[in-house]
This record gives structure tokens, sequence and C-alpha cells, in this order.
């Protein structure tokens, strides 16, 4: 990482031994008390003393027992480098943020005997690449933005030489995951920075090994799933409902592709939904701001990848103080936009044509250090997990206002609640709040009914049975309009990390 790619750590990590102290000449000032009115000067914004105080913390405790340095020069010894941008030339220009191309292959030789059968690891690797993303940091380290590319993508191959035979090969169209198979990671990034004109900055490559640790060293991750999961190609088999994945799962989940009829782009949402929960998981459960947690997750990610000389545990210790401010609503997810599927090419088979102007779109995002999608109108439906039409509800007026049940029950309806339209008084007339009540085993309903009443209380109430009730209080204003989670419908695909997660 540059200097040109965001601020620099506050605080060293080499060992307290090695640095000199510097006496104190001149008394410290007291500091003032914050202000409780008034406005702020322009363009600063308020510290976020808490996380800065217990990051920088961290970071001291982590150099004060001699890891900072130590686990560093350990872990760069030990990454197995590539250089996927040598001799390389014409390339695109230089955009603000970070972009990491970061690939998944099919390795597989350090898995054991009985894991391979468990998961459904069987077979040769076919040295190729299973998932293919650009990962862009934003310059002010407080967005991420992952973008999908299909592998099965109708890509024109460079002119280059064949890294197994030698062959002087002139360009030529291929699906986009051939481009690793005939020329490693340095035909794979030339050929997505031909296709995107996004520079790339980082090359990182995990196989199935890398991925089952690190999902194992975080603790395993939380998902949810409306409907049923069964795949009989990769052993996955998750009935509806919230689960927390382990390393074996997890590769299982983000594997499946005959799941449903979307296959390959099924995945590819999974495979987001995925990366949003291991965010979430990592940013909320104290790993960036434990240095031992962090040191294990480091030593888990970087001790079984491939990356390029660039790209190391400084590099990932910066990336990891940067993202203590990252949230799942922080991060966006999308595929690259298809304007045809089932594009048949001669001696290649059936690809994927990319939407020529959508997908310029996108990618001039990731130049420009942009959003992938502009922030909704406050007047936009939100994406909840559960459709509307899916929730029966009751309508209780809980206040002395004449109607309010009757409004609400048209408003929730409108939105396409499945409501009684037959309103009722509640048995306490003197509700402030208004209050969605629901039994426990509908929990995710529950939030979803929720989002479309702002400020709602949610409680739960055992044995109520599926139908949510709603005691409109004093509070009601309006209903928000909401809508069943489909990304693949939006015009660009996009969704954010809290979209997606189990919340």
């Amino acid at each position: 990482m540059s200097p040109s790619h965001g601020p620099r750590p506050e605080v060293s990590l080499l060992p307290a031994s090695s640095r000199s102290p510097r006496p104190r000449t001149a008394p410290q000032r007291r500091p003032q008390p914050p202000r409780e009115g008034g406005p702020r000067p322009p363009g600063r914004r308020r510290p976020r003393w808490g996380p800065r105080a217990v990051t920088t913390l961290s970071v001291l405790v982590l150099a004060s027992a001699g890891i900072g340095h130590a686990v560093v020069s350990s872990l760069d010894a030990g990454i197995d480098r590539v250089d996927p941008f040598r001799d390389m030339k014409n390339r695109p220009e230089a955009g603000r943020g970070m972009n990491v191309l970061l690939v998944g292959t099919d390795g597989r030789e350090k898995i054991g005997a009985a894991a391979r059968r468990k998961y459904r690891l069987g077979g040769a690797p076919c040295n190729c690449t299973d998932t293919i993303m650009i990962v862009h940091i934003s310059e002010d380290r407080e967005r991420a933005g992952v973008v999908s590319l299909p592998r099965d993508s109708y890509a024109m191959m460079p002119a280059h030489t064949d890294q197994v035979s030698g062959e002087e090969h002139e360009g030529h169209p291929v699906k986009l995951n051939a481009a690793y198979a005939e020329g490693g990671p340095q035909l794979t990034v030339r050929t997505v920075e031909k296709m995107t004109r996004v520079k790339i900055d980082h090359y990182l490559e995990l196989d199935f090994t890398s991925f089952m640790k690190t999902v194992d060293v975080v603790g395993g991750v939380e998902l949810c799933t409306t409907e049923p999961l069964k795949d009989s190609h990769t052993g996955l088999d998750l009935p509806a409902g919230r689960h927390t994945l382990g390393g074996g799962e997890a590769l299982q989940y983000v594997r499946a592709r005959y799941v449903d009829g979307a296959a390959d782009l099924g995945r590819m949402k999974r495979q987001q939904h995925f990366m949003a929960a291991l965010l979430d998981q990592a940013t909320s459960s104290g790993i960036l701001l434990n240095p031992m947690k962090f040191r294990d997750v480091t030593r888990a990610v970087l001790g079984s990848v491939r990356a390029d000389k660039g790209f190391g545990a400084n590099e990932l210790l910066d990336l990891g103080r940067a993202m203590r401010n990252f949230s799942p609503a922080s991060s966006e997810f999308t595929t690259v936009p298809l304007g045809k599927e089932g594009y048949t090419v001669k001696g290649i088979g059936s690809t994927l044509k990319w939407d020529p102007e959508k997908s310029e779109n996108i990618f001039a995002a990731l130049r420009e250090d942009k959003p992938l999608s502009a922030h909704p109108s406050p007047d936009a439906a939100r994406r909840v997990p559960v459709d509307p039409r899916q929730i029966r509800v009751q309508v209780e007026n809980g206040t002395e206002a004449k109607g309010l049940g009757r409004r609400v029950d048209a408003a929730l309806a409108a939105t396409g609640f499945h409501t009684t339209h037959v309103p009722v008084d509640a048995a306490d007339r003197s509700v402030r709040r208004t209050v969605v009540a629901y039994d426990p085993r509908w929990d995710r309903s529950a939030k979803s009914l929720a989002a479309a009443l702002p400020g709602s209380e949610l409680r739960a109430v055992k044995g109520q049975g599926a139908t949510l009730k709603v005691i409109a209080g004093t509070d009601f204003e309006k209903v928000r309009k909401v809508r069943a989670e489909d990304p693949g419908k939006d015009e660009f695909g996009v969704v954010r990390g809290d979209e997606v997660g189990c919340s």
C-alpha cells in the first residue's frame, strides 16, 4: 500500500524497546472540555475518540508484547509471492483508493483426506479460477465495494505466451477464467484491466485451504436463508433459518452451483452474502481491536495465500486499522451487469456478455472512488428479507384517536402486507410508541414489518403464532415503503452489506 492510498498508522508497530524515548521539555496543554452547543469549525469531523483510543491501545499492546515486528517479519517471509505486474505496459490510469483483484482457486492439496470426503472435494484441481472479484477500498478508508466478475464472462484475451506450453498466442476470445489457466496471475490481471479499465493495485489469491482457515479462525460466520439450500455436488444441506458455518460448511456454501436454476450467478450472490457476513463478524466481534486475535487472523490469511510483492502483513495491518470504522452498511456488493446470457462462441461454448453501458457505470465508480450506487432517496423502498405479502398482520389501535387503526391497516396493506382489514382497539389505549408483537419463531418477518414502521418497538410474545400484531401508538406518522430483497432485479444489482445480513 503506497502512502497515497490513505493515512499511515498513528502508532509504530516496532516493539517498545526499539524506540528511543523523547524527553518532554514543554508542559502539555490541558485539554479543553467539549463544546455542548454552537457550530463546529467547517470541514472538521467529530473525532471518534472511543474506537481510536481502543485501536491505539491494542496496537500498543501488540508492540509492547513484541508481536508487531516479529509477526510482520515472519509472515512476510512465509507468503508465497507472485509478480502479476511484471513487464506490464499501457496500463489504465491509477484512480483514487485501492483496488485488489481477489482470486479464488480450487487448490486443495493441503486438505486432509477425511475433510476432502466430508466436504466433497474429490477430483483433481483444474488450475483455474473459481471466483474473481475486484475489491475497492475508498481513499478515505470509509467504504468498501466488491464487484464479482463471472468466471464464464466473454473475454478477449490479450496476446501472450502460454505459461505451460510456451506457445505464443494472439489475442483471442475465451471465458474469463481461462486467463489463469493460460497465463496465471499476470494474464488474469492484464485481462481484467483490459476489460474494465480499472488499474489493479494488489493481487491476492486464496485457495480452499486458506478460505477454510480464515473462517475457522474468526469463529465461524453467521448466515441466514429463507429457503432450504441443498446441493448434491458440494454436499451443502442447510434448512431455512439461521446458521453459524465453520470453514468446511462455508466452503460448501460459497461453492454451491446447483441449489437452483441460477447456477453460477446464484452462487455469486451467495458469495457476496457470505463476504458481507464475514465483514460483519470481523468488525463486530472485536477481532480488529484485539491484537492476539488479529495476529491469528493475519497468520491464517497470509500464511496460505499468494500475493504480489507489495501486499503483505504491513498492508493487512494498515487495512485492519482502517476497517475499525467499517460496518456492513459501509460495504457494497454487486455482480457486473450482464447484457446477454448464453452468448455462444465457437470453440468456447456458452458465455456471459456484459452490458456495456451499465458495466461501464460500475467500473467508472471504481475508478472515481465513488459508491457503486447512488444513495437511495428517503422515499425509496427499503429492502427487507421477507416479502411483505407473506406477512399476516393484525392492527390494533393503542390510542384514543378515532380511525387510527384503519389508517395503519390501509397503509400497511398498500405497502404489500397481508393485513386482516379488520383493525380492533387494543386493551391498552395509552400506547405512545408503536409496538410490533411477534412470536420468536417469526423474528425475520417481525424485523421486516418493523422496518416499515420507523421507531417501532419489537416485542417477542411466545406462542402468539404466525400472525404479527401492530399496536399503533401516538408516535405513528407513516408507513415506510419496503420490498422483498431481490438484488438481481435492481438496475445495477448493488446491495449494501446490512441488506443481506441476518438482521
